[in-house]
């Protein structure tokens, strides 16, 4: 009941929106003062800490979340950079209105410095490069985004709320006339309006065109460092107000090659959506920093699950995450795409502990032969016709699933007394791992029918799910009965 006004409000917009000469709507509301000590900023840094650019690094401001900031509410800053030489004339800084004096005896200032914030919300039709678009707008005015939040209707529809800074009064009469002048210039590229060029009016040929799904990098937060690879870095980040991954290559490594994977990963990532399979939020493809963007996994990789945090799994919490790992690739067979590197490293848990597969890297779509030959993949679940450098299948997958399910159920890392070449060559000579003693006999039937050494003596993924589906009911069953006696 507390949020009844802003339903009220945002229901309004959205109506407002279904005529096209009024598109795109836009309400303005002042929000709250929020409050710095200024006696460790310089007029250069005070500057940028209202213009857009502060948005894209995040160092120089310390936002705190509008649901956890009452009204007046003091902010305080990060300290900026050190200052040096500070001699400067005084200076008027047109934005906010305010002196700032820099002398010698600058340390000694304690001033307090009030940034009004305002509230901006758009709405009109949903459509690819919005929120790129609206970004743009707010920027020409001279406005910083400190938040964005956006949310589409089941019918077709956009409402767009940003947090912003940057204009210097409370009252919102200026902001309201500079923001109808900046729509009017803009109103032809705007989607949705009845001034938009008809070439835009198809929204399957627009998409394609334009990629809905390129990352605005200035509405991209990266965090802490969570992972390293050989040719990039995965990162914790936030966009547009939830939790994401960050997968950016390094710049001093990038080649040809490594922008064809890139941009392989990219379109494999596009087509895939499923319960099983991490989802794709967006990228960045603009060099030299490209990066992947997609859902951020808290629970971790099953095997940080199994190896560092040394859990060993029962028999039903083992067969639900085999059977997700099963429906994630039998998905991606079924869309004709081969991932190459299944294995427990590469399989992530979300806050309810549903497995998804992820890092699609060294992923495939299925040539029109139907087979590959590039030794692709981690040595441990590799299997012998990928190692042997022959022909194979989305049945290489199968094999390295067989793997995952033997760490699964014995709660050990594959060859683990060798080196991964040692087990390369012993997979090749028909070595497979030591059967663990006391599992489920139906499991160690399947895992040894997974890793046969023929290709075609393999099961499908849809055959695997059917089989642990129906050995998960007999456990509950069984379960259930001992419990009830």
């Amino acid at each position: 009941m507390d949020r009844v006004e802003d339903v009220l409000l945002h229901h309004k917009l959205l109506a407002l929106a279904k005529d096209p000469e009024r598109r795109p709507v836009y309400h303005i509301r002042f929000l709250e003062n929020l409050c710095t000590k200024a006696d460790a900023i310089d007029d250069k840094q005070y500057i940028n800490s209202l213009s857009p650019q502060s948005f894209d690094d995040g160092d120089s401001e310390k936002v705190v979340p509008s649901h956890k900031r009452s009204r007046d509410h003091p902010v305080d800053f990060e300290p900026c950079s050190k200052l040096e030489d500070l001699n400067l004339d005084v200076r008027k800084n047109s934005k906010c209105e305010e002196d700032v004096h820099l002398t010698e005896n600058f340390t000694k200032r304690q001033e307090i410095v009030h940034i009004p914030t305002h509230e901006v919300i758009f709405s009109t039709t949903d459509r690819p490069k919005l929120l790129s678009q609206l970004s743009a707008l707010l920027s020409d005015i001279g406005l910083n985004i400190r938040e964005a939040h956006v949310f589409s209707t089941t019918d077709g529809y956009s409402l767009s709320v940003f947090v912003v800074d940057g204009w210097p009064v409370e009252d919102t009469d200026g902001l309201n006339k500079a923001m109808e002048k900046a729509v009017a210039r803009s109103k032809g590229s705007f989607p949705g309006s009845s001034h938009s060029p008809p070439a835009i009016e198809d929204a399957s040929e627009t998409q394609e065109k334009s990629g809905d799904w390129e990352i605005d990098r200035r509405l991209l937060k990266i965090g802490e460092k969570i992972a390293c690879g050989s040719c990039g870095d995965l990162y914790r980040g936030t966009y547009l107000g939830q939790d994401v991954a960050v997968k950016i290559l390094r710049s001093e490594h990038l080649n040809d090659t490594l922008e064809d994977e890139f941009a392989q990963e990219v379109a494999i990532l596009r087509e895939v959506q499923h319960r099983n399979v991490v989802r794709f939020i967006g990228a960045c493809t603009k060099s030299p920093q490209l990066s992947i963007v997609t859902e951020y996994m808290p629970g971790g990789s099953l095997y940080d699950y199994l190896h560092k945090n040394l859990n060993v799994l029962k028999l039903s919490q083992l067969l639900k995450f085999a059977i997700d790992v099963c429906k994630g690739m039998e998905y991606l067979h079924q869309n004709h795409i081969i991932h190459r590197d299944l294995k427990t490293a590469n399989l992530l848990m979300d806050t309810d502990n549903v497995v998804k597969v992820a890092d699609f890297g060294v992923a495939r779509f299925l040539n029109q032969g139907g087979v590959m030959t590039a030794e692709t993949g981690t040595y441990r679940w590799m299997a012998p016709e990928v190692i042997n450098h022959q022909p194979y299948d989305q049945k290489a997958d199968v094999f390295s699933f067989a793997v995952v399910l033997w760490e699964l159920v014995s709660a050990k890392v594959p060859y683990d007394t060798m080196t991964p070449l040692q087990a390369a060559l012993g997979v090749r000579q028909g070595l497979r791992p030591e059967l663990p003693e006391n599992a489920h006999p139906k499991l160690l039937d399947l895992m040894q029918r997974c890793w046969e050494a023929a290709p075609d003596k393999r099961p499908s993924f849809s055959e695997i799910t059917t089989e642990l589906e129906t050995l998960f009911e007999e456990v509950e069953e069984t379960t259930e009965a001992v419990n009830g006696n």
